[in-house]
């Protein structure tokens, strides 16, 4: 694997100033022991011009793009790089309007390169957590004019909002889960599937979380008491990251469809979990994550 250390737009210009260089990343992030048949793991692989390969296998020929977020793609590679880093770095996200302005391409091919990067970032969402796990959940999106007077518009309602389910390991990993409500079946399997058996759980007082107490050990922060910290007892991590996350949808991408929010909460998941990370080893780690082959059509309908 090659890491390059670059921590600036300038630096990373610089590091990929040619097409060819950015192939030959791919090429030795992708295939570190050498080159792959994407159709045959086990064929032989002929090397082509114009950095092309044949399957012997299969009489197919592929390229570092085949089967990725690049392929079927006229931008170059320097372009996606660029996109990469900004989305990656950007730590309340970035709109498609900007990025179109910073790539030179339409919006409609900025939100495409984005949303097929936001693909990629499901790869920090599927963490098993362990020790002290907070859980909370909010209600993001659905914000419309004098709400007050719209029935079933404020509080937990899932008429204009849609309910995201989180869960955080103390001084680890993060989840974040699109949920069809906040009831006790739902937060529970939620739970049991992402969560170990020995792990201890900090709530708030929702009747969600009744039925915790049935599988872990289970604590309770009581805010309705203006309870927010009584010893080691408290959600303010989980609190702390919803608080980007409503800066991000509000600041940056003011409306979300609800068909969309999940790669969008992806997305601030991934910059959470990595922030500990370079941002040249943030951009490789998701380099390595590339490998998720997505079409517009696909993106319009999901």
């Amino acid at each position: 694997m090659i890491n390059f250390d670059f921590n600036s737009i300038i630096s990373l210009i610089t590091t990929f100033d040619t097409e060819q260089k950015c192939i030959h990343y791919l090429e030795k992030n992708r295939w570190p022991n050498g080159v792959i048949s994407p159709y045959c793991s086990t064929s032989k692989v002929y090397k082509c011009k114009n950095n092309w390969y044949k399957c012997k296998a299969t009489n197919r020929y592929f390229n570092v793009r085949t089967n990725t977020i690049f392929e079927g793609s006229n931008i170059r590679l320097r372009t996606w790089f660029l996109a990469i880093y900004l989305i990656a770095s950007h730590k309340k996200g970035i709109s498609s309007c900007q990025l179109a302005k910073y790539l030179n391409v339409t919006q409609k091919t900025s939100w495409f390169i984005l949303q097929r990067i936001r693909k990629c970032l499901i790869c920090e969402n599927k963490n098993i957590l362990n020790n002290e796990v907070e859980v909370d959940e909010v209600y993001v999106g659905g914000k419309i004019r004098n709400d007050k007077n719209k029935p079933n518009a404020q509080g937990r309602s899932t008429k204009y909002k849609t309910p995201i389910f989180g869960m955080v390991e103390r001084n680890g990993k993060l989840n974040a889960k699109k949920v069809n409500n906040a009831q006790c079946s739902t937060l529970l399997s939620n739970i049991v599937k992402y969560v170990k058996d020995a792990a201890t759980i900090y709530s708030d007082e929702w009747l969600g979380y009744k039925d915790v107490k049935k599988l872990y050990e289970h604590y309770i922060i009581k805010h309705s008491q203006n309870e927010y910290v009584n010893g080691n007892i408290y959600t303010n991590t989980i609190e702390g990251f919803w608080a980007i996350l409503k800066r991000g949808f509000l600041g940056t991408y003011q409306y979300v469809s609800k068909k969309h929010i999940q790669i969008y909460v992806d997305e601030f998941v991934f910059r959470y979990n990595t922030r500990k990370m370079s941002e040249s080893e943030r951009f490789g780690y998701l380099i390595k994550n590339i490998g998720v082959r997505t079409r517009y059509d696909d993106l319009k309908m999901a």
